[in-house]
């Protein structure tokens, strides 16, 4: 007989995400001026360093730590690519606008991908310590 899963903790998604940075501390600042992500938590230890945080944006939670043992920033590693996030917005332009007057690095500006059954508009940025990151808005659904 199947296992009923567990209830979701409240203000959880179903699944998120965790970021490594040698500075978590500007890094949580840097992707709430330039993301939009607000911070609902911020754990810090006693030298400075970030324990634990938790960043939201739409309805999505990303946890963001200083970068230790099992975890490390792209920067540590010369820019090798640790992971990819895909986060929805509702205005691509406007928050490609807003990544790039902050210091984002985009890599690809906003253009329309056709997928058939979907269409979005998607820019790739990187942050502030080159997290790679992809921003879409849905512009059609249907073929």
């Amino acid at each position: 007989m199947p296992r009923t899963p567990e209830p979701l903790p409240e203000g959880w998604p179903r699944i998120s995400s965790a970021l490594f940075y040698d500075d978590a501390a500007a890094a949580i600042d840097w992707l709430e001026q330039a993301f939009g992500f607000t911070t609902r938590l911020r754990v810090e230890d006693g030298g400075g360093g970030i324990v634990h945080s938790e960043l939201e944006l739409g309805g999505g939670v990303v946890m963001v730590a200083s970068a230790r043992e099992g975890g490390r920033s792209p920067r540590a590693l010369g820019g090798a690519n640790t992971q990819s996030l895909f986060v929805y917005v509702d205005d691509v332009d406007a928050h490609c606008a807003r990544a790039r007057a902050h210091g984002a690095q985009i890599v690809s500006p906003p253009s329309n991908r056709d997928y058939d059954a979907w269409e979005d508009r998607i820019y790739e940025a990187l942050d502030c310590e080159s997290h790679r990151w992809w921003f879409g808005q849905r512009m059609r659904t249907g073929s």
